[in-house]
């Protein structure tokens, strides 16, 4: 039997997974996708935790992250690609545009 202990805990190695590839990769494509891969985690964590307690409060939790999430996934793309046109790489050591 599968209970909201087994999801939260995917979803605890889901978001570690996540945070190590923000801070080890360097390809500003891996990281996001490691962001997008913590923003998921959360999710199932907000679903498994509704889903033990009997409420809907967590779905409709899920349903604004996604929102957001879909979102940032646009403006994130656009702004990765025009990075990607301007510098010709998509190493975030390259890439220092808040540097003086």
């Amino acid at each position: 039997m599968v209970t909201p202990n087994h999801y939260l805990a995917l979803s605890a190695v889901l978001f570690a997974i996540g945070s190590i590839g923000v801070v080890v990769r360097r390809n500003l494509v891996i990281i996001f996708m490691s962001v997008e891969l913590m923003l998921n985690a959360a999710n199932l964590a907000f679903v498994a935790v509704a889903y033990g307690r009997g409420l809907m409060s967590g779905q409709s939790i899920v349903f604004f992250v996604m929102t957001v999430a879909a979102a940032e996934a646009a403006v994130g793309l656009a702004v990765i690609l025009a990075m990607f046109r301007n510098r010709q790489t998509v190493n975030a050591d390259d890439i220092a545009l808040l540097r003086w």
